[in-house]
């Protein structure tokens, strides 16, 4: 298999992605990966997508995550100028929120990832889906009963209005973006902050305004990852893990300063998986990662999903190994059914 890696830059990647995992994993079954970043692709006169891909050096064997990242960004490393048609997968780890200084790069792999599904690549996520999901009004088109009560607006007197029916504990945020970034709290009926964080956060576009979970900050919250629309398990162990602050932060996001710990999956964390499938699935949405918070749904995470190693760390199982075997089985089946699938069907089969 021939796997093409979307990132956003090889110098912001890290030994611990997710995507690094995988890309090990891959390596080590004998498969071709090649590292792509946004500004890479483009677009040839006889209308096939081409990309300035990087991979590991001839004969390299890469034994960690450590050495797999610094191989890819060593002079040594292989890069080459390919078309994007003799990929057989291309996965697209990029993260749109990264890039929010330069708004073409954060469409530029949803509509090259188009382009080469039409050529005959399977894209995961299916590019289309993606494009659906670019800000959090996406997380809206989900069950009501999974949601945290929302309001989405630019209106500051909407925003005191909704606070003070919320009881004045709220959390506000940018309806794009992600790590935490620019999350705040009003707790208590304590507004006297709302004008200058509604300020911050509508600078960048509209504000959403959520109802405090209070079992977040106490508990933090639980990332679990679903593949092919169901709960992604190995030797029944489920690929997820518990994140807690620990400086009393309302953000538990690692990027925040959160720590990991084990998850105990429990029958309602199955309910709202089951819940969200349909709408997965219809979107071809292949790894996903939702955000739980007690009986609600906080986050449903389809741009880079990040924490699979951890969740690999914590459950002394290969989680990235069944990402692998599921794209090989999207490979065979797509050349056994001579393109009888499309791209979102094959996406999430």
């Amino acid at each position: 298999m021939r796997l093409g890696i979307l990132i956003n830059d090889i110098e912001t990647e890290k030994p611990q992605y997710t995507t690094t995992n995988v890309a090990l994993e891959a390596l080590r079954r004998g498969h071709e990966v090649f590292y792509i970043g946004v500004e890479d692709f483009g677009y040839d006169p006889t209308e096939r997508v081409t990309m300035h891909a990087r991979s590991v050096p001839k004969k390299a064997d890469p034994k960690d995550l450590k050495e797999l990242i610094g191989l890819l960004r060593g002079d040594d490393a292989r890069e080459q100028r390919m078309w994007v048609d003799g990929l057989d997968a291309l996965m697209l780890r990029n993260d749109p929120a990264a890039d929010a200084g330069q708004p073409w790069k954060q469409t530029a792999g949803i509509l090259f990832g188009q382009l080469a599904a039409r050529q005959g690549v399977i894209v995961v996520n299916d590019p289309h889906g993606l494009a659906k999901a670019l800000n959090k009004l996406y997380f809206q088109l989900f069950p009501e009963e999974l949601r945290p009560r929302t309001l989405i607006t630019r209106d500051l007197e909407e925003i005191r209005s909704f606070v003070e029916e919320l009881g004045g504990d709220a959390v506000l945020k940018p309806l794009q973006g992600s790590g935490g970034r620019n999350v705040f709290a009003v707790r208590d009926g304590d507004l006297s902050n709302l004008n200058q964080i509604v300020e911050t956060i509508a600078r960048e576009g509209y504000v959403v305004v959520q109802e405090f979970l209070a079992e977040a900050a106490e508990k933090g919250d639980l990332r679990l990852f679903l593949m092919n629309g169901r709960p992604l398990v190995v030797d029944g162990k489920h690929c997820a893990y518990r994140r807690v602050s620990e400086t009393g932060d309302l953000r538990s996001n690692l990027t925040a300063g959160g720590k990991v710990r084990r998850a105990k999956i429990t029958d309602v964390h199955l309910e709202i998986a089951e819940l969200v499938r349909p709408k997965l699935i219809q979107d071809g949405m292949f790894l996903v990662g939702l955000d739980i918070v007690g009986d609600k749904l906080m986050e449903v995470n389809v741009f880079s999903p990040g924490g699979v190693g951890g969740a690999m760390m914590l459950e002394k199982v290969n989680f990235a190994g069944a990402v692998v075997e599921a794209l090989e089985r999207k490979v065979s089946w797509r050349g056994r059914y001579q393109g009888s699938f499309a791209n979102v069907e094959l996406a999430t089969i």
